[in-house]
């Protein structure tokens, strides 16, 4: 259980990364950044629901291949 505990953490980490990486290539920080008032909010909230989305992706994909790995 620990382990595989520690194999999701780790890809979610890694997803997450990489989905903010890829929203930092794409201008989505900057917007985030010039948008003022209640579209500040509504915006940072995208944001944040798509860097987790792509942590639970990686990790779901990680525990998915981890388990197929040992079977």
């Amino acid at each position: 259980m620990l382990t595989t505990m520690k194999v999701f953490l780790w890809w979610f980490i890694v997803g997450a990364t990489m989905a903010l990486s890829v929203l930092m290539l794409q201008g989505g920080i900057r917007d985030v950044m010039q948008a003022q008032g209640s579209v500040w909010t509504l915006k940072l909230a995208e944001l944040l629901t798509t860097i987790i989305g792509g942590g639970l992706l990686g990790g779901c994909i990680a525990l998915i291949l981890d388990r197929i790995k040992k079977s």
